[in-house]
Parts: structure tokens; C-alpha cells; sequence
């Protein structure tokens, strides 16, 4: 292979060098550890918990909407407000009934989420994704310890019925 090298043009062994793939020089990927872990009240409250970032999304459960029947309106708390597990932040009114919504955490509320003044049925389209309430960067995690798990929340729906 040498000799076809030394005998071939410069050009020619320039085009053959650049044809020849040559393999990608990566970093090292750095694995970072996020952990979500949702966590449930007995009021039918859900916090989706980012462990990452310190932030609880807080919204209703697929049970709480059920129950409720068609959302017609949704009073949010208000951004940048200290709230105390337990305190109220809102409520939900429906066609059925109105309910008062409660901080399953403290903190401060960081967002609202604004979507909901003007479609609130999306506490019924999607109440634990796109419905939810409002966003707590919790001054005390460990108050998750306190929430049920999703197989303890299940128990709780089950056995209330």
C-alpha cells in the first residue's frame, strides 16, 4: 500500500486520505441523575417533584377531575406568594360542584399556569399534564415524604368509593 502511495500523484493521495472515514472525537458524556416522582394528596392533589431543580408541579388527579364533571373556572394563587402545606392556593369550579384547591407542599409559588383563565377544561383534558396548577419550588422536601405514592393514592381512591 506504501508503494501505491509513493507512486501516485500528491493529489491523488490527498482525494484517497479524505475518502477513508475517520471516527468522531466525542467528550465523554456526563450522566446526570433527574429524578420526578410524583406524590399524591387524600384532597386528590398530584405534585409531579423534580429533584433536579427543586420544583413541585402542582395539579389535580384524573380522579379529582371525575368527580368535579365539566371545569368552568380556576382561580390560581398568585406568583412569587410564600404558601404552608395545607394552606389554600385556589379552587375549582364546576358544573357540579366548586372545590377548593390546597398547597400539598411549601414554598413559593414560581408560575401559574395562565392557559387554564381561558381554558379551563383542560383540568378535564388533562388534568396531570397539561391542566396544571401551579409550579412550588418547595422550601422543605422532605414534606414529600409525608404524600402518598401512586399505589397508596390508588388504595385511598378505591377504598372511598
Amino acid at each position: 500500500m506504501q508503494a501505491v502511495f509513493r507512486s501516485a500523484p500528491r493529489f491523488a493521495r490527498a482525494s484517497f486520505a479524505a475518502a477513508r472515514p475517520v471516527a468522531p472525537r466525542f467528550a465523554r458524556p456526563q450522566f446526570v441523575r433527574t429524578l420526578v416522582t410524583t406524590k399524591y394528596t387524600a384532597e386528590h392533589e398530584s405534585v409531579r417533584f423534580d429533584d433536579e431543580t427543586g420544583v413541585g408541579i402542582v395539579g389535580i388527579t384524573h380522579h379529582a377531575q371525575e368527580a368535579l364533571g365539566d371545569v368552568v373556572f380556576v382561580e390560581l394563587p398568585s406568583e412569587g406568594s410564600d404558601v404552608k402545606l395545607g394552606d389554600q392556593i385556589g379552587a375549582v369550579e364546576s358544573v357540579k360542584a366548586a372545590s377548593d384547591i390546597y398547597a400539598p407542599i411549601s414554598g413559593v409559588i414560581e408560575a401559574v399556569n395562565t392557559e387554564l383563565d381561558s381554558q379551563p377544561s383542560l383540568l378535564n383534558k388533562s388534568p396531570e399534564d397539561k391542566g396544571w396548577l401551579c409550579k412550588i419550588k418547595l422550601s422543605d422536601p422532605a414534606e414529600l415524604d409525608g404524600l402518598m405514592s401512586e399505589e397508596a393514592y390508588t388504595k385511598h381512591v378505591e377504598s372511598s368509593e
